[in-house]
């Protein structure tokens, strides 16, 4: 009988990509047979980077993590999670202001998906205050950004804010 391959899902806007992700990524990645890196494309939210460009940063920032694929799914995680059979949705928790939330979706997905689990990883304490969002913030300020994204996604920053700033002053 073969083994069942383990497989998990890291689902999130991932807007851009961090080293926080990252270092979830590189720790947690061995062990499971695959973890997929799910960009959710919200239509709710405006984000800096179009789904596609998220992706492809995240492959570039990931390539070197065996077992690591990245995908782009619109609608909800599990879903994509029985599309695939997958048996664990992977969060990432940097401070206690995050479990709220993140109690939440997991109620609620074990209540869509009850076969699925949730496995909550805390940040490594270098990325405590990182997020997406901080990102973002110190770029278009012209921050320092390098200790906190991939080169890549450095690179895209600073192109994106460059291409803002002489749109703004045409």
């Amino acid at each position: 009988m073969e083994k069942a391959r383990r497989v998990a899902v890291y689902p999130g806007s991932f807007d851009p990509i961090t080293l926080g992700h990252r270092d979830i990524l590189t720790r947690l990645a061995p062990s499971f047979d695959r973890v997929v890196l799910l960009i959710s494309s919200n239509r709710q939210k405006d984000g800096l980077f179009t789904p596609e460009e998220r992706a492809d940063m995240a492959r570039e920032a990931l390539k070197d993590i065996p077992g690591v694929e990245v995908a782009i799914h619109d609608g909800l995680t599990v879903d994509y999670v029985k599309k695939i059979g997958a048996g664990v949705i992977l969060r990432g928790l940097r401070a206690v202001t995050d479990f709220e939330y993140e109690l939440v979706m997991a109620n609620m997905n074990k209540k869509l998906a009850p076969q699925i689990e949730t496995m909550i990883v805390f940040a490594s304490p270098e990325f405590y205050y990182v997020s997406s969002k901080t990102v973002k913030e110190v770029a278009l300020h012209g921050g320092k950004v390098s200790d906190l994204v991939p080169a890549v996604v450095e690179k895209a920053l600073l192109k994106k804010f460059r291409q803002k700033s002489e749109t703004q002053q045409s």
